[in-house]
């Protein structure tokens, strides 16, 4: 199977891709406002896909129960709804593509083993992988998973809200995973297949993510994939400075508070609202946010506490 855009691209097509790990709440409802008004306000199209590529973190009935609360609330997407765990063979075509190509290999190093050789660094992978394996497989090794080669490079783009951003891979990330120990397609493939294949080129999300940018932006090129542009939103932290989630105990959003909720979550992305468009119908609140969009009063912090904090990157 050739991985390719899809044909006819609009002049901005952007997406919002929830994993079904819980129900949507606050932080996930401002990624989903921020992406949908940047695609409405710019006069694009705007694609819903469910990333539940990872299986173990899926929750039974979250994609069901996100859809329901994002038509609650008023959102509408275009075309059908993708389903990363529909689209295996799309993610395995890549990654033989990937090797033919001899850009990726088998390796046979736990976690443990490399945090035992490498340091820890403030990525989100959290290890820079040595390349123990990039020469092949020790004496009795078995491979575990499969990594893509990452060049000693600095890779550099400007993202719309954070600015300027730099990584170099080989010394910040080493070689990353593409195809995991329990058989699960990795995060970076899956979505760098699915931007190409469903002509993303204008993605918005939160900042917790800008660290795969690099990541991502290098697959593209070993795949022959163009890259959209990026825009990095601050994702909402709890009183601990915990990123919202399953994870640390988040509320779902209700659809019964309306205007008012969508209002706080596009107050929290730097705009001002007027009292009043708290108390409007939904459908009266979208036709307002949508002209009042600008992604240029997005706060460049990588994280803000409802209270009113700021952590600056």
């Amino acid at each position: 199977m050739t991985i390719q855009p899809a044909a006819s691209p609009v002049a901005y097509r952007g997406r919002f891709a929830p994993s079904p790990t819980g129900p949507l709440h606050f932080g996930s409802l401002v990624a989903a406002l921020g992406s949908y008004l940047d695609a409405r306000a710019n006069g694009g199209q705007w694609l819903l896909r469910i990333e539940d590529v990872d299986e173990p973190r899926t929750v039974p009935g979250a994609a069901d129960g996100i859809r329901r609360t994002l038509e609650a609330f008023g959102f509408e997407w275009d075309g059908d709804v993708v389903v990363q765990s529909e689209r295996i063979d799309r993610y395995h075509a890549g990654l033989v593509r990937l090797q033919l190509d001899g850009l990726v290999y088998p390796c046979a190093c736990s976690r443990s083993e490399i945090a035992a050789a490498t340091q820890i660094v403030a990525v989100d992978s959290g290890l820079v992988y040595p390349g123990t394996c990039r020469c092949g497989l020790g004496a009795g090794k078995a491979a575990r998973a499969w990594r893509l080669r990452v060049p000693d490079r600095e890779f550099s783009f400007v993202d719309r809200v954070q600015g300027r951003a730099r990584q170099n891979l080989e010394r910040e990330v080493g070689d990353f995973i593409l195809l995991r120990a329990d058989g699960q397609y990795a995060y970076q493939l899956a979505v760098v297949v699915d931007d190409a294949a469903q002509d993303i080129n204008s993605v918005v999300r939160g900042v917790d993510l800008i660290d795969s940018t690099a990541r991502q932006i290098w697959l593209q090129e070993c795949l022959g994939l163009p890259t959209p542009s990026y825009a990095h939103l601050p994702v909402v932290v709890n009183a601990a400075g915990e990123k919202l989630s399953k994870q640390t105990l988040a509320v779902a959003v209700a659809p019964a508070d309306g205007s008012a909720i969508l209002a706080r979550a596009m107050a929290f992305l730097g705009h001002t609202v007027p009292a009043e468009i708290q108390d409007l119908p939904v459908a009266d609140f979208w036709r307002w946010a949508i002209a009042d969009w600008s992604i240029t009063r997005v706060p460049r912090v990588r994280a803000i506490f409802p209270g009113g904090d700021a952590l600056s990157l």
